[in-house]
């Protein structure tokens, strides 16, 4: 079940706010979101919502073992405890395959690969789990004494499946104990719709036309196929592969961030306050800010939790750099079991260390447009690495974008397709920009000394929810292609 079905909109999460609206207490609240939420992540895999149990289970046993040590070796082995289960069955079922396949083409064994179907969200709600003991060992959060409050924290279905990663600390005392306003609600909803409106209104079409140009992800996975792509995407004109990579740049932030969205809206309607996972990372000036910018939830978890104990920047430039690249390598694998993914975090392990030795004073000192500029370049072509699974794939569009493969610039088709979608290119552009938010916010200043202004932010306020909810169903009904594609990770 996916946040943009017409399942979910219209009887999931009506039915999840009305119970919650009519139980009493904040036990019974609990209650009730600890049974959605189960439901809602044993919806489409039943078994696995007994993996996420038992690791939420594990770790409660563990943390509280942590509490009660009376030495730091035992609170020690506790944790490393805990992290052998998290990290053992991530690695069985997220990286089991790919680790055969590299051993069977390596060695010749095992004869036999077996395929490990992977658990959705195991990523998101394993290092929450992390975070969770983590913190209990650093003595900065109190073990969870209720195992019940524990496994509606990891399993909470607003943020369990695709993120954003929430830390125990910052929700901890919500789980206890929260208030609803009906600023918070209708700030909640706004937040949804907007998120909504995001994912069925434009990340889809982008979707479509990444597809449509670059091949689908099923197609493009396939070795089978491999020879077949390579041919297909050689003959592509450059300009359609340059808007097919400018299409999956645009769905692939457009996608998560409304995920993240939907996810706060709804965290709010009940109470709960998720940090921000994006802020417009496209308007970034350097790689380094990108990444402050990007999957916040993600970046700062491991700047918490592997590069600052593994000594951060206080050991050197050569401690640095390898922690950099320890980070980094770890980032591109978290995203997926493929050597793709790994390349794609070394990809931008390297600019980040030329950035941090010797483009920094240089970008500081260089008019916005080119670093900006700069940045948007990086960025794009790290996507192509991201986006292929198959590296001879990488390597064809690359050399396509440039006409390096015999392709011709355009052709009929492809310049009807970018004149036919012209208009929505731009909104989806402008849709990656803080443009909208600003101008939200100079439209309620305005609103403050101007009557007519605040008529006009009145009307907007209670008239773009619904519309976006409207506009959102038209898009979805009859609609098959609607993925969420952080799902996979």
């Amino acid at each position: 079940m996916v946040f943009s079905s017409l399942l979910f909109l219209y009887a999931f999460l009506p039915l999840n706010l009305l119970f919650y609206v009519l139980a009493r207490g904040i036990r019974m609240k609990n209650a009730v979101m600890l049974l959605f939420s189960l439901v809602f992540y044993a919806w489409g895999e039943p078994k696995y919502v007994l993996l996420l149990i038992g690791m939420t289970l594990a770790d409660w046993v563990f943390a509280l073992i942590m509490d009660k040590a009376r030495s730091s070796a035992g609170r020690r082995a506790a944790l490393i405890g805990a992290c052998v289960v998290n990290l053992g069955l991530l690695g069985v079922f997220k990286y089991g395959t790919f680790a055969m396949e590299n051993l069977h083409s390596l060695t010749g064994f095992p004869s036999v690969i077996p395929e490990i179907a992977l658990p959705i969200g195991i990523s998101f709600y394993t290092f929450q789990l992390l975070s969770y003991v983590v913190d209990v060992y650093r003595r900065e959060v109190p073990a969870q004494r209720d195992f019940a409050k524990l496994l509606t924290y990891v399993s909470l279905f607003h943020q369990c499946i695709a993120g954003p990663i929430v830390r125990y600390q910052d929700v901890a005392e919500e789980i206890l104990y929260r208030k609803v306003s009906l600023t918070e609600i209708s700030r909640g909803i706004g937040r949804f719709t907007t998120g909504l409106g995001k994912k069925a209104l434009l990340a889809n079409t982008c979707g479509s036309l990444a597809d449509s140009l670059l091949l689908t992800d099923a197609v493009a996975s396939n070795a089978a196929l491999l020879t077949d792509n390579v041919a297909t995407l050689a003959a592509r004109p450059a300009l359609g592969l340059w808007i097919g990579v400018l299409c999956y740049m645009l769905q692939i932030y457009l996608d998560f961030s409304a995920y993240s969205d939907m996810a706060i809206g709804m965290g709010l309607m009940i109470g709960f306050h998720y940090k921000e996972n994006f802020d417009y990372p496209y308007v970034s000036r350097s790689v380094t800010e990108f990444w402050r910018r990007w999957h916040i939830s993600l970046s700062s978890f491991f700047r918490d939790y592997v590069y600052i104990p593994l000594g951060g920047n206080r050991k050197g430039t050569a401690r640095t750099i390898f922690n950099l690249l320890v980070v980094w390598f770890l980032t591109g694998l978290w995203h997926g079991a493929s050597w793709n993914f790994v390349l794609w975090g070394l990809y931008f392990f390297v600019f980040l260390v030329v950035e941090k030795l010797f483009l920094r004073r240089v970008l500081e000192k260089l008019p916005s447009f080119f670093t900006h500029l700069y940045l948007l370049i990086v960025v794009f072509f790290g996507w192509i690495l991201f986006r292929f699974r198959q590296l001879p794939l990488v390597g064809t569009v690359a050399a396509g974008l440039f006409g390096l493969n015999g392709n011709a610039f355009t052709n009929y088709e492809i310049n009807t397709l970018l004149f036919s979608h012209i208009f929505f290119l731009v909104v989806a552009l402008l849709a990656v920009t803080p443009i909208v938010k600003y101008a939200g916010r100079f439209l309620e200043n305005a609103s403050k000394t101007h009557p007519v202004l605040a008529g006009v932010n009145a009307v907007v306020r209670v008239a773009a929810p619904p519309l976006l909810m409207l506009l959102s169903t038209m898009a979805l009904v009859g609609n098959s292609y609607n993925p969420f594609l952080y799902f996979q990770f």
